[in-house]
């Protein structure tokens, strides 16, 4: 009995890559059940991550890890998104994963995250929203990122300023995104366009054509914006700003806007 325990736990731990969380349901997949993962745990093999999640005993696991298990595992549609997304790829002002750095996790459906990974203490301030943005996204409009040994799925540059763009309520987050926008000058436009056309969100595909033409970005001269809707009625979005004819929409005034 104890020997094909021991079978078990070594192919368990040959699929299950270092530094990530194994759940429950993806240990039944491995042959491990509730039952015999307590087993584990009691023995010393495996150590509790939380209700149904596990790790490696003495592993290290930060939200890149839980991350992977809530993807891989649960095939939840959670990524990284928006700023994080940005970041991660080089394309935001400041280097990420410092200690207390906001994370951004956007998932395309209204969908909970299991109570191990929302009541972990990591030590970055993981902040999930529920989003349904776009009706359907290019693939494209995702890649990976590796974090030696496993990957996590985040926003592609264009579907994650889209991501910021929607997320953002206040003067500050709407004058940030902008300088945000200023960095991507390499975006694709064929991509853009389909995410344009995708987005459900009539708010951010107007900050979006009004902060790209603003920075004066030669991708966006392939747009077509005819076949964005773009919805209307005027929209009061930044607080005090001067009103912009062509979107419909408050902006930052010219002064406030750092130049190009």
């Amino acid at each position: 009995m104890t020997s094909r325990k021991g079978s078990k736990l070594n192919r368990l731990l040959q699929n299950w890559p270092a530094g990530t969380v194994a759940t429950q349901r993806w240990l039944n997949t491995q042959g491990v059940s509730s039952k015999l993962a307590n087993w584990h745990v009691g023995s010393g093999w495996l150590e509790r991550f939380g209700p149904r999640a596990f790790r490696r005993p003495g592993d290290s696991v930060d939200w890149r890890g839980g991350l992977y298990a809530l993807q891989a595992q649960l095939e939840l549609t959670v990524h990284v998104a928006a700023l994080t997304a940005l970041e991660l790829q080089g394309r935001a002002h400041y280097l990420p994963l410092g200690p207390n750095r906001p994370v951004t996790l956007v998932s395309d459906k209204p969908e909970h995250l299991p109570a191990w990974f929302r009541n972990h203490p990591w030590q970055s301030r993981v902040q999930h929203h529920a989003l349904t943005l776009f009706g359907a996204s290019p693939p494209a409009a995702m890649t990976k990122l590796d974090c030696g040994g496993f990957e996590v799925s985040l926003s592609s540059p264009e579907r994650a300023i889209l991501e910021e763009l929607r997320l953002a309520k206040t003067n500050e987050a709407i004058e940030h995104s902008h300088q945000l926008m200023e960095n991507l000058v390499a975006l694709r436009p064929k991509l853009v366009q389909e995410l344009l056309e995708a987005c459900q969100s009539i708010k951010a595909k107007r900050l979006f054509l009004w902060s790209a033409e603003r920075a004066q970005h030669a991708w966006a001269e392939d747009l077509d914006v005819d076949r964005i809707e773009l919805g209307s009625g005027k929209r009061q979005l930044y607080k005090g700003g001067r009103f912009d004819a062509k979107y419909q929409i408050t902006v930052p005034e010219e002064e406030g806007l750092p130049d190009v």
